[in-house]
């Protein structure tokens, strides 16, 4: 444990003001966008589970708690910390810092911790916001989190938040902006994968991206724009797994 990542219990005061920002961003969002949440049955009743979404601008994170029903831990990055405006609600928030463009596994074991307490976490797996609706490659420290937790995994799917979208609201014309929930699901064990444990984490890794794909207009899907990886992905259920029927013998990604 580090002081970059303290316990989730020490949030203190800050966890009791999370509903309050909810009460007074949600009207907020709902007055300047035409905001639109799908899926909301697909929400496992207990936590903790990992959601995943794609990235695409700064839209992206309240977009996702103010859809959810339950405060979810969320993820920033540690210069938006520092960010007039934006830092000061990420700190308000309680949101944990990872540090972008590096490996950083006092990070992912941090996580591991938060989610075996019980909390449900927000993450998204590029790692950077696109700023175009293409997806990028994610890391591979999604699958790491999903063995090291054993948690189920909930795929979003955000649509419509382009950086041009915020300006639009701020013109009053109300763009739409949609949050859309997939069903929860488990990824395969690593060593069902006839695999070495770094590539297997690769195709874990993507077969959960093909899952947000599946949610998304084609033009959002940009590297995971692949309908047999996404056929591939939804065969996983939130049962324990077998691995879907697909060719592995290649040692590659479903990519």
């Amino acid at each position: 444990m580090t002081d970059r990542y303290p316990e989730v219990y020490r949030l203190g005061w800050r966890r009791w003001l999370r509903p309050f920002l909810w009460v007074v961003f949600v009207p907020l969002f709902h007055a300047l966008f035409r905001f639109v949440v799908t899926g909301r049955e697909n929400i496992p009743k207990k936590p903790p589970y990992l959601v995943i979404y794609n990235h695409v601008s700064i839209l992206d994170p309240p977009f996702l708690l103010a859809a959810w029903p339950y405060r979810l831990e969320a993820i920033a990055a540690s210069y938006v910390f520092e960010r007039p405006i934006q830092g000061q609600l990420v700190r308000l928030y309680g949101a944990i810092p990872v540090h972008k463009g590096r490996p950083d596994r006092a990070f992912l074991n941090f996580i591991v911790r938060v989610l075996k307490q019980g909390y449900p976490v927000a993450l998204a797996p590029e790692g950077t916001r696109s700023h175009t609706p293409g997806m990028q490659r994610a890391w591979t420290g999604l699958a790491y989190l999903a063995e090291a937790a054993g948690v189920p995994i909930v795929p979003v799917g955000l649509v419509g938040t382009e950086d041009e979208t915020l300006r639009r609201a701020l013109r009053l014309q109300r763009p739409r902006v949609e949050v859309r929930i997939g069903r929860p699901f488990r990824l395969p064990p690593l060593d069902r994968w006839p695999l070495p444990r770094k590539q297997a984490r690769r195709y874990n890794t993507d077969l959960a991206m093909y899952r947000i794909a599946a949610l998304l207009p084609p033009a959002y899907r940009g590297v995971y724009d692949d309908p047999e990886g996404i056929r591939i992905a939804q065969a996983l259920t939130p049962d324990l797994p077998m691995v879907p029927a697909a060719q592995t013998a290649g040692a590659t990604s479903p990519c």
